[in-house]
């Protein structure tokens, strides 16, 4: 029988456990633009960025993903149990020995959830933006899993691919920190100084006219927590708690959105603010207009997920490639909290 691998299974001995939250405020109402929505994320939240991007493509734009493979990856072959299809074809298949994953297979996969109304229809998909980075050293998720993600794009006719693979870069975020790992390294927490910031590059390939950030200026905004628990149960495996950066000119007029995604071992329970504040995200956009939206799941033992993962083999329910799925429909309600008018304060005179 197939089972994990001894690393997955060994860090769900030592893995936090997430405690509820009380009192966290809601998610404010901007009345931001959906019509320009785009997301991304590193590893597991590579998978989670591209799961949401093809349930919701009629509402996404564009889909960035570092180190991450194709749809519905951990699905086949069926035969196989999903979580140890993520663990092996979806992320190393040649140190698993096994076969990589086929796009070919997952795209008419794909086809057959649109037919059936799993998904958004596919023509979405054709107006995406897509932005793919795979490092040269990266042993975790490696280069042969995500030529299969451009594959799956180049199938599906995405308007444009963008795909950075010449970077000797191991398994993680890409940041220009000096505080973060060395470029190379391939070991938690995934954060890793190759001198560029992978989230503005991305950003600028997803949306039109994007300005650089300006150097050794503060950051023109505010980073809020607001209470998940309103969006999914604990079952869902989405933490209590989520987080935005919202710029200050979004507090005033209508901005657009970007939701990243963490990837495992990246929860505020392993890392704090490190994702939220410093993967590179909040810079770019507060001098784009730009809201970014950083949902979070927690590390559990039910669901099973101690690496703090976001689920793409299914430990949510058996629907979690689709709208059903409760995070994705969890962040599409998120979204939508956003969307909705901001207040109109009276003045009294």
């Amino acid at each position: 029988a197939h089972t994990a691998p001894a690393w997955v299974l060994a860090a769900g001995v030592l893995a936090p456990i997430a405690v509820p939250a009380r009192g966290a405020p809601q998610l404010p109402a901007l009345g931001v633009d959906l019509g320009q929505t785009t997301v991304s994320g590193v590893s597991s939240g590579a998978y989670m960025a591209e799961q949401f991007a093809v349930a919701y493509s009629s509402t996404v734009s564009g889909v960035g993903m570092i180190a991450g493979g194709p749809y519905f990856c951990a699905g086949e072959p069926e035969s196989n149990p999903p979580l140890w299809n993520a663990f092996s074809r979806c992320m190393n298949p040649a140190a698993a020995g096994v076969d990589p994953p086929d796009a070919t297979v997952l795209w008419a996969k794909t086809q057959d959830f649109a037919a059936q109304g799993q998904v958004d229809a596919l023509a979405g998909i054709r107006h995406q933006r897509v932005f793919l980075f795979s490092g040269i050293q990266d042993e975790v998720v490696t280069k042969v899993v995500m030529a299969q993600t451009r594959r799956f794009y180049e199938l599906a006719q995405a308007a444009s691919i963008t795909y950075v693979n010449n970077v000797q870069a191991g398994h993680g975020m890409i940041t220009a920190r000096p505080q973060d790992s060395a470029c190379q390294s391939n070991l938690p927490p995934y954060f890793n100084n190759c001198g560029r910031t992978l989230a503005g590059e991305l950003l600028a390939a997803l949306y039109d006219g994007i300005a650089a950030a300006p150097a050794g200026q503060p950051v023109e905004g505010s980073i809020v927590r607001f209470d998940q628990r309103r969006y999914a149960a604990a079952s869902s495996g989405l933490a209590a708690e989520g987080y935005a950066f919202i710029p200050s000119a979004c507090r005033r007029s209508a901005c657009r959105v970007h939701v990243a995604f963490h990837g495992c071992f990246q929860t505020v329970n392993a890392v704090e603010d490190h994702f939220y504040r410093y993967a590179g995200y909040n810079e770019t956009a507060a001098a784009n207009r730009i809201v970014v939206l950083y949902p979070q799941v927690a590390p559990t033992t039910l669901p099973y997920n101690p690496l703090g993962c976001w689920d793409y083999w299914g430990y949510s329910s058996s629907g979690f490639y689709g709208r059903a799925g409760p995070q994705a429909a969890a962040v599409r309600a998120m979204l939508a909290r956003l969307a909705q008018r901001r207040p109109v304060r009276v003045r009294h005179r």
